[in-house]
């Protein structure tokens, strides 16, 4: 199981976490949130992968910070459509991965992911809250049991440390989860992650699931 570390806002904090080496780390670029990024990504290890996350962002936008910050990743946290997606692909010659986030509660309805499914490269599920994403909680995982697709998903919304056996149980399900997300649950304050904290979410995801004691 992979991880990604979310809404990283302080260079040397950026760089304690990225000797870590998680798989993935991720800058917001929607000025609203709190962890809004607009600072310098300082030098980061080649195997973590920069995500640039955009709330109905324009492509135009989109495009111009991935060339600014070298991004590997792009998460999309808005409205966006398929078409939307599709274009923003060709644009990227299929160099960048999409990732289509989608806000979960008891209802939602799997059904519109169908679509989605060719322009992207992978799911996120969040919880569904007053803000695109960083609520902090999560929604009742039972409902991932109806879902009907092939495709890798993060898996975000109030994990922190307390929940990872809660993870880890549907880690031995069928279902393609391929990384969990992690973002206030990991902080002391918005956008300055605890390290240690991210060490023990990493020692998790690379020794079977289990946190040494």
């Amino acid at each position: 199981m992979k991880l990604k570390i979310c809404g990283m806002k302080y260079p040397d904090n950026i760089l304690e976490v990225g000797s870590l080496l998680p798989d993935y780390m991720g800058f917001i670029f929607w000025e609203k949130s709190a962890r809004y990024f607009e600072d310098s990504i300082p030098d980061l290890p080649k195997s973590i992968k920069k995500v640039g996350v955009f709330v109905n962002a324009t492509q135009n936008e989109i495009l111009e910070k991935i060339a600014k910050y070298d991004l590997q990743a792009v998460q999309l946290h808005g409205q966006e459509s398929v078409a939307f997606c599709l274009d923003l692909k060709d644009k990227m010659n299929n160099s960048i991965e999409i990732i289509k986030v989608f806000s979960v509660d008891d209802s939602f309805d799997f059904e519109v992911l169908k679509p989605f499914e060719a322009v992207c490269d992978y799911f996120l599920f969040d919880t569904k809250g007053k803000l695109p994403g960083g609520n902090g909680t999560t929604f009742d995982w039972k409902v991932l049991e109806k879902y009907p697709s092939n495709k890798p998903f993060f898996l975000s919304g109030g994990i922190g440390i307390n929940e990872m056996d809660a993870v880890n149980e549907i880690s031995k399900t069928n279902l393609p989860l391929y990384a969990i997300d992690v973002n206030s649950k990991f902080e002391i304050e918005p956008g300055l992650k605890n390290t240690q904290l991210c060490r023990d979410a990493l020692q998790w995801v690379s020794t079977d699931n289990k946190i040494k004691k």
